[in-house]
């Protein structure tokens, strides 16, 4: 029951945030995913902005918002179920009241890997549709018939290897809650450490600092999978070649090292960080403020259940 709870306020969370966020979002992706040549598209993370604006596209910042919060919402709902159940398995089998930095890590990852391998067409779908051109996107289906299933599943392995990030972030995130809750313990023992809640300004706060210091680790990783995932980043280019180079992890290594150079792996950082500390904190202080009302509706509808099934077998 605590792990539907979890899970649920966190898929809402993440809703709400990615809907908010999603023009930034856009903007960020398409920025993200072209590699700098002599004559690049985009300067700067403005100029994708300017770009819908005189094209009259303003509303094609919104292209792939319902794929992006299906996969959100799903790989959300996934994650915070599996790392509440994975936290409580270890708690239960340990016997310890809390659980290690390092058990938190093991713990993150392993939801997180759980949530990548099922959600990862909707991710490279929707890295597809932020960044084709503007008034050009096509639907989910469509986009992921365009390729094989194979394709459908590119980046899986930065994907697995960038479950450190949220992994750093909620292990951050609990320790500095940890921190933050140890002067607010109430007095009735019985109370879960689970079931106690931040202020939602605390819980921003928390959540902006968690993200930041896993973004700032993991960006190089961040860039190298959109490239992979991203529809042609500029339409002049028709090269098939250079199009299936990007494929792997190592050809965009590569292929980024040769155009811009070491700092062409942290292209679009600020604006990375700006979009996923945003989210975070607005997914993380979300969460925080409907956990305990999820707990009591869950509760609710278990004894209503529980009820009903009473009555029926009554008569």
């Amino acid at each position: 029951m605590e792990s539907v709870a979890e899970a649920t306020s966190g898929a809402i969370g993440a809703l709400v945030s990615t809907t908010i966020l999603y023009p930034l979002d856009t903007c960020k992706t398409k920025y993200q995913a072209e590699v700098r040549g002599p004559n690049p598209k985009y300067r700067n993370l403005s100029d994708v902005f300017f770009e819908a604006i005189s094209k009259g596209q303003i509303l094609s910042l919104y292209q792939g918002l319902g794929t992006k919060n299906l996969q959100s919402f799903i790989s959300q709902f996934i994650y915070f179920y599996g790392y509440s159940f994975f936290k409580r398995l270890y708690l239960a089998k340990t016997g310890f009241k809390s659980v290690g930095t390092k058990a938190n890590l093991i713990v993150a990852a392993a939801a997180g890997a759980c949530t990548v391998v099922i959600t990862q067409p909707l991710d490279t779908a929707s890295s597809r549709m932020q960044t084709c051109a503007f008034g050009k996107s096509k639907g989910l289906w469509k986009t992921l018939a365009e390729g094989t299933w194979k394709e459908a599943f590119d980046g899986l392995g930065i994907s697995l290897l960038l479950t450190a990030n949220p992994s750093i972030q909620y292990t951050v995130f609990d320790q500095l809650k940890l921190r933050a809750l140890k002067g607010q313990q109430s007095p009735n023992q019985g109370i879960e450490q689970s079931q106690q809640a931040l202020s939602a300004f605390s819980a921003f706060v928390l959540g902006a600092v968690s993200k930041c210091v896993a973004t700032c680790l993991t960006y190089p990783a961040i860039r190298c999978k959109v490239v992979i995932q991203s529809a042609e980043s500029n339409e002049e280019e028709k090269n098939e070649a250079k199009v299936k180079s990007k494929k792997t992890f190592f050809s965009a290594l590569i292929t980024i090292w040769k155009t811009e150079g070491l700092l062409g792996f942290f292209k679009g950082l600020d604006a990375q960080i700006l979009k996923t500390v945003l989210s975070s904190a607005l997914l993380l202080m979300i969460k925080e403020k409907i956990t305990k009302t999820t707990w009591v509706l869950l509760l609710a509808i278990r004894r209503t259940l529980f009820l009903t099934r009473t009555k029926l077998k009554s008569l």
